[in-house]
């Protein structure tokens, strides 16, 4: 095996190969995607049989699936084996109606396992490390995604789970640690309460590595990882409906993240025509998974806003890569005609020393107009008085105007004033608008 690569035949394989074994395994999904009652009546209502689906251009012959689709026909209406084959359910999280649900077989269990080894192995880890999990192991899909990511590589594994931050540092501590899977707003709590209880990461620990994803953060916020803990963090991109962890992920150039061709078939769109747009052009991002059997599906509208990004990687493998994604079109706050991302906002705020990484974006109806607030807490090193926190305000609201292109509301609180992330996604926006 070539050091550089978990499976070098299938990472550096020259394109046209690679899309001769896209288009025989799209062939075999769609046939095996129309064992589904969905995609049965999907195909009818449009006049498609599988030998329509002949070449990658016929692809887009076929509709969208949304995730309308997935909660309209819960639990089962997508499912292409029979249930006695299916061996492990996932669900996403959902706060109204129907959630999402995802089955596999036990050889798309496997798949994922070695899915997710791959996209470790590219960022330097090995059979020699000690890999902490610091997600959930219920029915998100980040526990069980890395953890049989991380047995299939080798590593010693540590099943943490999510929350219970001194324990968290014990295990670093005592175990040894050296690779964190973790959520960006939770990796620099940890770092916090790490150097309150006197314990220096660079030299107290023998971390070297952190996987990072499930929301969206800036490069901002990588960087300020990588500074409190002495780490490399690698940005990884997953979903449930996709398998979860280890659809894409950064190489050690960090120039983009490589999406594996081999499972999936990317598209990126125009969210409003549905067009494809070229590359290095920001749209949504359309997958079709292509290796898995028990609920394959056939152009999944993501919601994650992405570009492809042109030319070739130095790192060597040839899947094509993402850049980082500028949120989702979900996730995306609509203010005075001014379309914004929180990962906007995080990008200004870290530009400052004195505040801290937690920030909550309020939006709410006051009189006849919508205003947007921005909680942002201080950091240890703010211990100034009161007028130079009011000129601290006025820069960081400043800053934001010219990213946001509105003036927001900024309110600086002492460290701790908001709530703490402890192993879930930080809550960064409450919508308070009355929508009629």
């Amino acid at each position: 095996m070539n050091q550089e690569y978990w499976q070098e035949e299938l990472e550096t394989m020259k394109r046209p190969d690679l899309e001769r074994l896209q288009t025989e395994r799209l062939k075999a999904t769609v046939q095996q995607a129309l064992k589904s009652p969905f995609y049965q009546e999907v195909f009818k209502q449009n006049g498609l049989t599988a030998d329509d689906i002949q070449t990658l251009d016929d692809l887009r012959k076929i509709p969208f699936t949304t995730k309308d689709d997935l909660r309209a026909h819960y639990p089962f209406g997508l499912v292409a084996i029979p249930l006695r084959e299916c061996v492990r359910i996932h669900s996403s999280s959902g706060t109204t109606g129907n959630p999402t649900v995802v089955l596999h077989s036990a050889k798309d269990l496997d798949q994922w396992a070695n899915q997710v080894a791959r996209c470790m192995y590219m960022v330097g880890l090995r059979d020699t490390d000690v890999f902490q999990n610091t997600s959930g192991y219920g029915m998100f899909t980040g526990g069980l995604g890395f953890q049989y990511g991380a047995e299939r590589l080798g590593a010693l594994t540590v099943p943490a789970a999510a929350g219970n931050t001194k324990r968290q540092i014990k295990f670093i501590c005592d175990f040894g640690t050296t690779c964190l899977h973790i959520i960006p707003s939770y990796a620099t709590r940890l770092a916090e309460v790490m150097y309150e209880e006197g314990i220096d990461p660079h030299r107290d620990t023998k971390l070297h590595t952190v996987c990072i994803g499930a929301e969206p953060h800036s490069e901002e916020q990588r960087k300020r990882i990588e500074k409190l803990l002495g780490v490399k963090a690698y940005n990884c991109f997953g979903m449930s409906e996709m398998n979860g962890p280890g659809v894409a992920f950064e190489c050690k150039e960090q120039n983009g993240l490589h999406i594996w061709e081999d499972y999936v078939i990317p598209e990126i769109i125009d969210p409003v025509t549905l067009e494809p747009v070229p590359d290095g052009e920001v749209g949504e991002l359309v997958l079709t998974t292509i290796n898995r059997e028990a609920m394959p599906l056939l152009r999944y509208r993501t919601r994650d806003l992405t570009c492809f990004l042109p030319g070739d990687c130095p790192c060597g493998r040839t899947h094509r890569r993402l850049a980082r994604f500028k949120g989702r079109s979900d996730d995306m706050i609509i203010l005075k005609g001014v379309n914004i991302f929180p990962t906007q906002v995080e990008k200004i705020l870290m530009h400052f020393k004195e505040l801290g990484s937690n920030y909550l974006i309020t939006i709410e109806t006051v009189g006849y107009n919508d205003e947007m607030m921005i909680e942002v807490e201080l950091s240890d090193l703010f211990t100034d008085d009161f007028s130079t926190l009011q000129r601290l305000e006025k820069e960081v609201t400043r800053q934001l105007k010219d990213e946001l292109l509105l003036t927001p509301r900024v309110k600086l609180v002492a460290k701790g004033s908001l709530p703490a992330p402890e192993g879930g996604k930080a809550v960064r926006v409450k919508d308070l608008r009355k929508i009629c």
